[in-house]
């Protein structure tokens, strides 16, 4: 298979993807978290520590959150949380799990969750560091959207940072918006509703993305040539995806419809 056709095969599936997706309104989550800084544990070998995450409902835009600092306030150790940090992180993370366990048929919408550094797996493994069991997302039921766009779109459809990009160009809200090592910092710096309000914004972000992919109203840099290439096969899955296309095979489609009743009567 040559490289145009598995590319546009790859597409042809990521689209029937979203489309399921869309099907399935009711059991979708957008999901994020923020974590302590990679680079400042890189002398001491030990994870970091998972501060906040954030789960949004597709269909309600209802937003669920869990961080260290809410969960010090359920416990009574606001004035102390520095203290009791592993004990929080993991109340914070057994309340998640169990999220977890209750939307277990749910499909996990995120942006570059993907490995041990920073990933489900990076939750899952710091949950079993301070002695807890998670329960696991099958990875049939996530859906990395920073992935799938490059797929879609082309790999050069928007230029990096990509979300922040995206934001820009899309004209959405960035209210509260941290980068990832301002998160980090903030953290360190003990602004955690700072901190908490950036993770439940990019939930909201990828929210807004999702949509307007579905609604194929996304503006992107991308070129026709780079995700269609030049072969004819290529072309033809050009015109077939453009809504003028789609117009003119209903039109069609119900000339036809009309002219077997004519003939059957």
């Amino acid at each position: 298979m040559s490289n145009t056709k598995r590319k546009l095969s790859k597409r042809k599936r990521v689209l029937t993807e979203l489309n399921r997706l869309d099907e399935h309104a009711s059991k979708l989550l957008f999901v994020h978290y923020s974590c302590e800084s990679f680079y400042d544990l890189v002398d001491t070998g030990r994870s970091a520590r998972i501060t906040s995450i954030a789960a949004r409902y597709f269909e309600t835009g209802q937003s669920v959150s869990f961080s260290i600092h809410t969960t010090a306030e359920k416990e009574n150790k606001l004035d102390s949380i520095e203290s009791h940090y592993d004990e929080l992180e993991k109340i914070m993370l057994e309340d998640f799990f169990d999220f977890v366990c209750r939307h277990d048929n749910y499909y996990w919408i995120h942006w570059n969750m993907r490995d041990i550094s920073y990933g489900f797996q990076a939750i899952n493994h710091r949950f079993e560091v301070l002695g807890g069991t998670p329960k696991i997302i099958a990875d049939d039921k996530k859906f990395d959207l920073a992935d799938k766009l490059k797929v879609v779109f082309g790999s050069s459809y928007i230029g990096h940072p990509r979300f922040e990009m995206l934001i820009k160009m899309n004209e959405i809200s960035d209210k509260d918006f941290l980068k990832g090592k301002e998160e980090a910092d903030a953290f360190e710096n003990r602004e955690y509703i700072k901190l908490h309000h950036s993770t439940l914004r990019k939930v909201n972000v990828m929210h807004e993305i999702f949509d307007k992919v579905l609604d194929k109203n996304l503006k992107t840099n991308s070129k026709k040539r780079e995700v269609y290439g030049l072969s004819l096969q290529g072309r033809y899955e050009m015109v077939r995806e453009h809504w003028l296309f789609n117009l003119f095979l209903l039109v069609l489609g119900g000339i036809i419809s009309q002219v077997i009743t004519w003939l059957w009567k």
